[in-house]
């Protein structure tokens, strides 16, 4: 007999907080990289902003199918 796997889906809108957060982070980080001179950093945060576009647009998609 096989056990049921759970999936654990989040909802759009806690996705859409989460994207905000990497956002932000994101900006923090590019920001910092850019005043310290650190290119690696602020590459780190251009990279953590687009993810956090990503997991928002996702989270905007799950609300229009109601999830």
């Amino acid at each position: 007999m096989q056990k049921e796997q759970s999936v654990d889906v989040k909802s759009g809108t806690q996705d859409k907080i989460e994207g905000t957060a990497k956002i932000l982070s994101g900006k923090i980080k590019e920001e910092a990289g850019k005043v310290v001179g650190n290119p690696r950093l602020e590459a780190k945060g251009d990279c953590e902003q687009i993810k956090g576009n990503t997991q928002k647009k996702v989270g905007e998609i799950k609300k229009v199918f109601g999830m």
